[in-house]
């Protein structure tokens, strides 16, 4: 039995930073009436606002939604009519300057420094330091052509590994790396919204993009969660429509 059903975020219901479209509100709503969902990602709280928490229509369910920014080292419930934290983990400085000193010397180690930049490359959330290629803001099409294998980000996540053994290190979104504590991935995350929801694993499925080795929805399926790999929003739309049907 499903009581609890996952996403990734960025490629997976929505593009790069984009709101959900309305077919996806829609979609995720239908879901809500059948089935508690979370959504974990790389990205900060701001950004769940206004991708997901702002484009729900109004028969969402949103009791049953759990947001879950930073891999999981913040999450957020709705309740009383507002959207509240029950934890964040936060880096303390010493590891932050660490962990931006590690990028420089990994991007000149790499060669990888593009030509063109929308934005800062590399942003503090608090609970995760993430690495953008392009910039925060960089356009969709840009994104999706630097690097379409991932050959690029692996480099650079390598090297970074040798500099920051003690940390998490994965790739998220379509140029980005996200570096959390040791241990840090989605499977933490999975595990804390176990421990949050009273929900078992065993009853979870994952849905994301980038279930393979090396990607940062990888350790989902190393946990043992029932896994959906999808290409894109679309195939996620697709896949939601399964599960409920299932459930119904």
């Amino acid at each position: 039995m499903i009581s609890l059903v996952a996403f990734d975020l960025d490629g997976t219901l929505a593009k790069s930073k984009q709101p959900l479209k309305d077919s996806m509100g829609d979609a995720l709503a239908d879901l809500l009436a059948v089935a508690h969902v979370a959504v974990i990602s790389g990205g900060d709280w701001p950004q769940f606002q206004t991708q997901v928490a702002n484009r729900l229509p109004p028969q969402a369910d949103l009791s049953k939604l759990w947001l879950m920014p930073t891999t999981g080292t913040k999450l957020y419930v709705h309740r009383d009519g507002a959207w509240q934290s029950v934890y964040a983990e936060i880096f303390d400085d010493d590891i932050k300057r660490q962990v931006l000193a590690a990028f420089d010397e990994a991007l000149e180690a790499t060669g990888f420094k593009p030509e063109q930049t929308w934005g800062k490359r590399i942003e503090d959330r608090g609970s995760q330091i993430t690495f953008s290629a392009l910039g925060q803001e960089a356009p969709i099409h840009a994104k999706e052509v630097w690097d379409p294998n991932f050959a690029k980000r692996k480099a650079i996540q390598a090297d970074l590994q040798t500099r920051l053994p003690n940390l998490s290190i994965n790739m998220g979104g379509a140029t980005s790396i996200d570096i959390t504590q040791k241990g840090v991935d989605k499977a933490y995350g999975l595990k804390k919204l176990r421990d949050e929801s009273n929900i078992p694993l065993k009853e979870m499925m994952f849905i994301g993009d980038a279930i393979f080795p090396g990607g940062n929805d990888y350790p989902a399926k190393e946990l043992g969660l029932k896994t959906v790999c999808v290409k894109d929003p679309n195939g996620t739309l697709a896949a939601i429509a399964a599960v409920i049907a299932c459930l119904l």
